[in-house]
Formats: structure tokens, sequence, C-alpha cells
């Protein structure tokens, strides 16, 4: 009894159909005048996948599968890079709003920034820069070293305040 029945194993996601399957399929339903919904019983394959075969030889010419298609298209293409890159030479301390100002481009800030960071062109201060100066935050004169205030930190509650022997 146990012989009867045969485990089949569940998997998750649709596999690739092989080349030959696929050209039998169009086989059939070429020569057979055969429905679509017929075909794809006879296969055991999706009504679905049937339409797509017949569509995709009609579209391309061929029936491999399109795994190189699939996934999210870029929004910035090489055309788009070098506009940057060009926006950049001009002047290189554009914002990255004003960069998508300038190219036209419709997508996010960060999408901008990553692309600037994968051509390798980053907005990051140089030691070769003039440095900036500290201003003067006070223009009144200081008190002169008296009484302090009362420490808001009590002795011993931080290591700065511990009367403990530091390690050496």
């Amino acid at each position: 009894m146990a012989g009867l029945f045969l485990a089949r194993e569940q998997t998750w996601g649709m596999k690739t159909l092989s080349l030959d399957l696929r050209e039998r399929i169009l086989a059939a339903y070429d020569a057979e005048n055969a429905t679509r919904e017929m075909v794809a019983a006879r296969f055991r394959v999706s009504l679905g996948m049937v339409k797509k075969l017949i569509q995709q030889r009609r579209r391309l010419g061929e029936i491999g599968p399109q795994h190189h298609r699939a996934g999210r298209k870029p929004l910035i293409l090489p055309v788009h890079r070098e506009q940057l890159r060009r926006q950049l030479a001009v002047k290189p301390d554009l914002t990255l709003a004003e960069l998508r100002a300038a190219t036209g481009l419709a997508c996010t800030l960060p999408a901008i920034h990553y692309v600037l960071a994968d051509m390798g062109l980053t907005f990051k201060k140089r030691l070769s820069g003039r440095r900036s100066r500290t201003g003067r935050t006070s223009f009144g004169r200081a008190a002169g070293g008296g009484v302090a205030k009362v420490a808001s930190t009590r002795p011993g509650w931080s290591s700065s305040t511990s009367r403990r022997r530091k390690r050496t």
C-alpha cells in the first residue's frame, strides 16, 4: 500500500522549463490546432506559460528562458551617469537635489548618492582645502578662576570623579 503513494517535494517558486519541453509545447500547439488550454493540460503547465511562450516566440523569435531580463531595471542609465559626471566637472559642489534637477531624473536622492559613490565621485572635505577657523563665541570677559558651582555629578558616580586609584 505504501508504494501507491508517491511523496512529492514541495517547491517554492517556479522552475524553469527546459528548452526541449518548450519546443514540444509549441510544436503541439502548432501541429494539432489545439487550444492553449488543451496544450497546457496535456503538458501539465499553466495556461499563462503557454501564452507566454507563444507571445515570446512571436515577439523575440526565440523561446529560451529570459532570466537576464528579470529584476528591477535601473532608473539611472549610463547616459545619466555621463550627465552627472559633466555637471560635477563644471560645478563640483552641486547638491544631490541640484544634480537631480539638472539631469531631469525622477529618482530619489539616495539613488543618486549610490550612483555617485559607485562612480567613485564623493563629496568629502579634503585636507588640502582651506581649513575653517573657529570664531569667538563670546565677546565678554570670562570670569576669573573663582569658586565653581556645586558639582552636578556626585563623587564616585562617574569614572572621572571616582576616588579609587586608577589602574596604570
